[in-house]
């Protein structure tokens, strides 16, 4: 839903989420003795998800019913009550809410400007190239190349015989 939503025609942007989240993470990672980072991860695209769609209702096993900014810690809680690892899930949290403080609130503020800028490169290769404004499309009949295939034909005729 992040994909579709948030980052919808801006597919350089979402790439460069996950390197800002990939590499954040690893650093961390060095610190913490972690390896496998794939939970922090997910649970970093939930976080980033659930504050940009603050009014969304959420149901937990039908038993508890919040909004979406509260996934991550029912999450969380979750996680406590199974007796999992809570690091991992503090550290995609953690690294989320840098994301989303940089990306979202800080540009806002008073003073405030985009700290987090996709690199050139990465739009280069990721992001479609603008539309010439000045381009005009040939007719459909002057288009090169093509065939009228079926054309004057009736939809589902057998094989007619004459006798």
């Amino acid at each position: 839903m992040l994909e579709e939503g948030s980052f919808r025609g801006r597919t350089a942007d979402f790439v460069f989420m996950f390197m800002f989240g990939g590499v954040i993470m690893t650093i961390i990672a060095l610190f913490v003795n972690l390896v496998f980072l794939g939970q922090a991860f997910t649970i970093m695209l939930v976080y980033i998800w659930s504050r940009r769609n603050p009014y969304i209702r959420m149901n937990f096993f039908g038993l508890l019913t919040f909004k979406a900014p509260f996934l991550p810690w029912v999450l969380f809680g979750f996680s406590l009550m199974l007796g999992n690892s809570v690091m991992v899930d503090l550290i995609g949290i953690a690294v989320g809410h840098v994301y989303y403080f940089l990306e979202d609130v800080f540009p806002e503020q008073p003073g405030g400007f985009r700290i987090l800028k996709t690199p050139g490169i990465l739009k280069a290769i990721f992001d479609a190239p603008p539309e010439d404004p000045n381009y005009q499309p040939l007719p459909e009949e002057d288009r090169p190349g093509g065939f009228n295939w079926g054309e004057g034909q009736r939809v589902g005729a057998e094989h007619e015989h004459e006798d």
